[in-house]
């Protein structure tokens, strides 16, 4: 049966058919289509995410321009669709470039920048525009007033799909209350069924933005809603940054090496990179040697080689005391050597030269080096010399063979040391011999070879192993011995390709890469990120949270191909959280809250990972999300923020940043766990405390019953029992003293006040007296090791109207027994 493909072409003109049929897609006809890949998929969403990518950009250009950011976000119904209207007081934008901010998409200061920052695809607002657009018809309305400037500038645009350029349709100054800011109004098909997302959205934004206030105003509500400023600490700026070695991938290498303006790779290097310096470009430049030239074997001298007559014998017309000189300096030489590459023995040799001529007044030329140094390679690699240091004549296999017994020995001892103590003598022998044979039949006899051939060749040497000795010689056994013997060769002096070279062969650029990659660079440096620091991630979570505990933690940088990012965590537990259902979970990234896709988000997998129940939360089962009275908040920042998709809702599930993810909620959570164990401490303590409140009165009772005497005081044995820190006050005629008792088995450090209604004196130096409206507070901070007391004496008149009243910080109710 003929298929319809091979008939296409028997009709003329079909292919110029099927040209004419192709046309370019602009970026903005395609996001029209697929509105839904940025978030705008229905009316409840389309919203939030309008809000979002207009809030986004308000904190970023207000940041950027270091002015607290004020922002008013304003919902309200206009007929069959929403009017959404942002305004910030950030620096404006100019004239000029509004029109394109606003109505091109991928147009933005940041998506080749690499610092820290909310946008970096340059869609966002944009795509709320077009958005807009789409669902009500109506042009995006837009004022933005320059700081400076006396008055504002006025449009209205929509988006050319076709073109994705701005089309203009009002262009005029205008008045506006607000010295410099933006603000912009759009209409769209919309509704208010995530109303709880939208107002997490602001409230999340508020917890990770504590400089920033914000106020939103929503239909169905009188009041807006309003989170003011927690502190006046903009974020740290950030400066951009060069890429990192660690993160360049093969073909935007070769797109850096076509344009950069460096000849060499080591100025391209560190001109291009950041963490790369000269010693730094070398240790690249040896790495991508090994890869590009391979290393050279290195190998010790024979015992039965006799240097100087070989070199003797290599040398004419130098006369006899001058060759006698120079062959002297070689062997010598050769004698503190210990093991050579051929390039070494290559510089061992022209060292010997010059030296020698500055001592006879001889030249030794590049002749007489060359001979030398092949005579002395032979003699080390084969052999086959005579006493005079004359290669003996043989045929190729007896010189096969000796080289092969003289590579032998050396082999031996490193397969001996590379292998297990499992392998006896004649397995180490029989792979060295195959090994001697295969570098001995090398066609460079340089013995030359890049890792992978190295690989190659001690994988058939083991492969003769087993299919003639029926020897098994492992994986494991073949990588250590491929190991030792790499690291027994030489890394090649060779000058490598220049730029233009590496980049117009790709198999030299990905040995470059390689080299790059396997090259141990420091980490890229961190003033690119601004974290929100472990200090205003707890001020964020107080200031929105009422909570009875708070934790956070913020780790080092780290770097994931080749961007660096910081991870942060939050924990708030207890107080008006709601005690029943899952923890809240608050996911961040570069500052802009995460509210869509949790299920989708490597912070959702990390949280649901970690065993909750050895913090103290209940979690059903022993995995997922756990339950309490919490809130888990995590912020990731970075470069280059790795998400799931364009609408920016979920981060990927990248193994380095799920590491960091879960070593920062731990670190919160050992905070939490501290704090949970202490509080079911107290609470055991309280209970034990009320139960002996009970019962020893009543003891009290029987025993002065029983034995006809006075009650005893009870509240001295109570705070013994329960090892407490009891505070007492004993007065007599005027004389006041307390007497603080420490009964635990440690220091206590204890701010007492005795607030007295007549006026003290006596007072020592170790207290402080403050008179307040006719009362008078004696202050006074002991410290009280575990079994010892302390005293404080003072006096007041000698009168019935003396009243006290004394107030204990620094222990914790449950520790403290007051009888004062």
């Amino acid at each position: 049966m003929t298929s319809f493909q091979s008939t296409l072409g028997e009709e003329e003109g079909i292919a110029d058919e099927l040209a004419a049929s192709q046309r370019e897609i602009s970026i903005a006809e395609f996001f029209e289509k697929n509105k839904h890949m940025l978030g705008f998929d229905s009316g409840a969403r389309g919203l939030v995410t309008a809000v979002k990518e207009a809030v986004d950009n308000a904190l970023d250009a207000c940041e950027e321009a270091g002015i607290p950011p004020d922002i008013y976000v304003e919902i309200r119904e206009a007929g069959d669709y929403y009017r959404l209207v942002v305004e910030d007081n950030g620096p404006g934008i100019t004239r000029e470039q509004l029109p394109k901010v606003f109505g091109k998409l991928l147009y933005g200061s940041r998506f080749h920048a690499r610092e820290q920052s909310r946008g970096q695809q340059g869609i966002g607002i944009s795509a709320a525009v077009l958005y807009s657009q789409l669902t009500s018809g109506k042009p995006a309305k837009i004022t933005s007033r320059p700081k400076g400037e006396s008055q504002a500038q006025y449009f209205e645009l929509i988006i050319d799909t076709d073109s994705n350029e701005p089309e203009i349709k009002a262009d005029e100054p205008t008045s506006w209350d607000r010295s410099h800011g933006t603000r912009i109004e759009v209409e769209m098909e919309a509704n208010m069924r995530a109303r709880a997302q939208l107002h997490d959205y602001i409230k999340h934004t508020a917890v990770v933005n504590p400089h920033a206030r914000l106020e939103l105003r929503e239909p169905g509500t009188e009041e807006p809603l309003k989170f003011e400023r927690g502190t006046d600490q903009l974020p740290a700026e950030t400066s951009e940054i060069r890429p990192h070695p660690h993160g360049v991938e093969l073909g935007t290498l070769i797109k850096m090496l076509e344009s950069t303006e460096s000849y060499s790779v080591s100025g391209f290097l560190q001109e291009e990179f950041t963490r790369v310096g000269k010693k730094t470009a070398d240790k690249v430049l040896d790495a991508f040697r090994d890869r590009y030239f391979g290393r050279e074997m290195a190998w010790a001298t024979p015992d039965s080689l006799d240097a100087e007559a070989v070199v003797t014998a290599a040398v004419s017309g130098k006369g006899s005391d001058a060759t006698e000189t120079f062959a002297g300096r070689v062997a010598e030489a050769l004698d503190s050597a210990g093991r050579l590459a051929h390039h070494e023995l290559v510089r061992l040799v022209a060292d010997a030269a010059e030296t020698a001529q500055e001592s006879t007044g001889k030249t030794f030329g590049d002749t007489v080096r060359a001979n030398t140094v092949d005579a002395v390679w032979t003699g080390m690699t084969a052999a086959r010399v005579d006493a005079a240091g004359r290669r003996v004549d043989a045929d190729d296999d007896a010189e096969a063979d000796d080289a092969e017994s003289v590579l032998r020995a050396p082999l031996v001892a490193l397969v001996d040391d590379a292998t297990s103590s499992q392998k006896d003598d004649a397995v180490v022998t029989g792979l060295a011999e195959r090994l001697a044979a295969d570098v001995a039949g090398l066609d460079d006899s340089r013995h030359r070879l890049t890792r992978a051939r190295l690989d190659r060749l001690v994988d058939d040497a083991a492969d003769r192993m087993v299919e003639f000795d029926e020897v098994t010689f492992g994986d494991t056994a073949r990588e250590n011995v491929a190991d030792a013997l790499w690291t027994r060769m030489a890394t090649v002096p060779d000058d490598v390709p220049n730029v233009s070279e590496v980049a117009g062969d790709r198999d030299t650029a990905s040995s470059l890469l390689e080299a790059m990659r396997g090259t141990d660079i420091l980490a890229p440096p961190t003033d690119c990120l601004a974290p929100i620091t472990a200090e205003l991630v707890e001020a964020g979570l107080r200031k929105e949270y009422d909570a009875d505990f708070y934790a956070a933690a913020t780790r080092d940088a780290e770097v994931h191909g080749g961007d660096p990012f910081i991870v942060e965590a939050g924990i708030a537990y207890g107080g008006d959280l709601p005690a029943e259902g899952q923890v809240d979970l608050l996911r961040f990234a570069n500052r802009v809250p995460l509210v869509y896709q949790r299920g989708a988000c490597a912070t959702t997998d990390v949280v649901k990972s970690i065993g909750w129940r050895n913090y103290g939360l209940d979690q059903p089962g022993g995995s997922g999300m756990p339950n309490g009275p919490a809130v888990i908040m995590v912020h990731v920042a970075s470069t280059n923020v790795p998400f799931t998709s364009e609408s920016k809702d979920a981060l990927a599930n990248i193994p380095a940043i799920e590491d960091e993810i879960e070593l920062a909620i731990r670190e919160a959570a050992r905070e939490l766990k501290s704090y949970l164990n202490k509080r079911r401490s107290m609470q055991k303590r309280r209970e034990k405390q009320d139960v002996l409140g009970r019962i020893l009165p009543e003891m009290a009772d029987k025993v002065s019953a029983v034995c006809g005497r006075d009650r005893p005081d009870i509240d001295g044995a109570l705070a013994r029992i329960m090892n407490n820190v009891s505070v007492e006050r004993e007065y007599d005629e005027g004389a006041v003293r307390l007497v603080v008792e420490n009964h635990s088995d440690r220091t206590e450090e204890l701010d007492v006040t005795d607030i007295v209604s007549v006026e003290p004196a006596d007072v020592p130096d170790d207290a402080e007296v403050v008179d307040l409206d006719g009362e008078w507070f004696v202050k006074w901070t002991p410290s009280v090791s575990g079994g010892d007391e302390a005293v404080l004496e003072y006096r007041v008149s000698d009168s019935d109207d003396a009243e006290f009243d004394v107030n204990v910080d620094g222990v914790e109710t449950e520790k403290l027994t007051v009888n004062a």
